[in-house]
This record gives C-alpha cells, structure tokens and sequence, in this order.
C-alpha cells in the first residue's frame, strides 16, 4: 500500500507542462531578440549576436534533424539571420535555412510547431493563419526568406506525393522595385511528417507576359480615380496578376513551368 502511495505521488509530481523542443528554442531565441534589441552597436555585440546566431542553429538542426536537397549546402544555419528588431530581414520563418551561391536557390526547413507559432507572429503583417491558406498567400512567401517583396503570378498545378500532407508551387516575380513583368521564380513549399519544406529557385523558367493582361494593365493605369499613385498602381497590379493567373494555363510555356515546379519537389522531398 505504501508503495502504491509513492508511486501516485510521484505520478502527480511529474511536470505535465515540460517545454517542448520547439518552446526551447522559441525562449532562446527571445531572450537574444530582447537582449540585442536594446543593446548598442559595436564589435562585441556582433561577435555576441554571431555567437547567438551559432547556437539557435545548432537547436534548429536538434529539432530538424539532418537535411539532404542536391544542390545545396550539407549544413543549414539559422534562417533568422538577424536578432536585432527593427533590422530589414527581422522575422523570417524560424527553421534551418540553405542557399546556393549567389541565393539562386533557397531552401528552409521548420517544424509545424515553428511554422504555426511564425503564422500567429506574423498575424497584424496579414499573414493567413491557416497553413493551407498561408500557403497560397504572397505574404508567405515574402516574409518567409530575404528582403525582398513577392508577387504571386499563379499557382502551379503540381501533384502532392503520398508522403506529404500537403503541397503547393507558386510562379512570381521577387524584387524590391517594379514587380511587374514576366515571372520567373517558382517557389515550392511542402509538409512531410512533422516537417515543412520550402525552396525557392529564382530564374526557374522562361515565361513571357500576357497580351490581354497587359490591357488590364493599361486600362486599370489610365483610370482617373481619387486615390494617389501607389494606391492606384496596387490595384492596377492586383488586376493584372488576377488575370495572369487565370491566362496561364493556356500559355506556351506553362507546362514547363509545372514540370519544373514538380522537379523542385522532388528535391524537396528525395531521401
């Protein structure tokens, strides 16, 4: 009977709410954003924030485990490359990040976990907080890696593996002028297990733009409206994109678009 006491004892005294792998590396990270946030900018604090960089890193590859995409490095580092608030290219998605030479391809690997707590982060950016629906937002893709803004051009009908739950390939224009012209990155971004695996290959495909969307372009440019310049050249890119979106399918060169997206995948996803 005494032993059977100890034994519920010891049952009740067991912490129910340990931290998760995810909610370790989440607090770490914290304490370094706030810590460097406030801190003055000189050589120690760099070599510090290095340092801080190093060592979410080798959480993230604890959490992630080894990751193998052709072409890429063997070793990711931390996709948040910068601690500092404020900073351009603060808040990107939390997860082990791979670059070729010259960021002609990226790669990031997460957790749902990170993913999920990143979208809810991102919420007041507009951000979907639904992953299914993030997934096809431009938003994702801008805020997920670099500095640059993106523009979604159209959704490339790829095939979803059995191994993922989820799939999806979007063709667009990144950059951080002019968004407008013909798209050539395609970005690909899957769920395998509890990992999500998303890469991005600038000049990916040739397209060409679209003669009739080029006329909304220019009919929805020549309008006389209240608002100013940029508001009305949104909404001129807001239209000419929804009709790329809708022509694409019908293009020369969007089967190759596809082919290449479904490559990309592939890659993702090879083990």
């Amino acid at each position: 009977m005494r032993l059977l006491v100890l034994l519920c004892l010891l049952v009740f005294a067991t912490p129910t709410d340990a931290a998760t792998p995810e909610q370790h590396y989440l607090d770490l990270r914290d304490r370094y954003i706030a810590k460097f946030s406030k801190a003055k900018e000189n050589d120690e604090t760099f070599k510090q924030h290095d340092a801080a960089l190093n060592e979410l890193t080798g959480v993230l590859r604890g959490l992630v485990g080894p990751v193998t995409i052709k072409g890429l490095p063997a070793e990711g580092k931390s996709n948040a490359d910068t601690l500092f608030k404020g900073d351009s290219g603060f808040g990107h998605l939390d997860g082990l990040g791979f670059a070729s030479e010259g960021d002609k391809m990226q790669a990031v690997v997460t957790t749902t976990a990170l993913l999920k707590h990143w979208l809810a982060e991102h919420r007041e950016d507009g951000l979907p907080q639904e992953i299914a629906a993030a997934f096809k937002s431009d938003r994702f893709y801008y805020q997920a890696i670099q500095d640059s803004a993106f523009a979604k051009y159209a959704e490339l009908p790829i095939t979803k593996p059995a191994s993922a739950s989820a799939a999806v390939a979007v063709l667009g224009v990144r950059g951080n002028g002019d968004l407008k012209g013909a798209p050539h990155e395609i970005d690909v971004v899957a769920i395998q297990g509890d990992k999500v695996y998303f890469l991005a290959a600038t000049d990916a495909v040739k397209t060409a733009e679209i003669p009739a969307c080029e006329k909304v372009w220019k009919q929805m440019m020549a309008r006389n409206t209240p608002q100013d310049a940029m508001a009305k050249e949104d909404q001129a890119m807001d239209a000419y994109t929804k009709c790329f979106a809708r022509e694409a399918p019908s293009q020369g060169w969007f089967a190759a678009a596809v082919k290449k997206a479904q490559s990309q995948l592939e890659l993702l996803l090879a083990r």
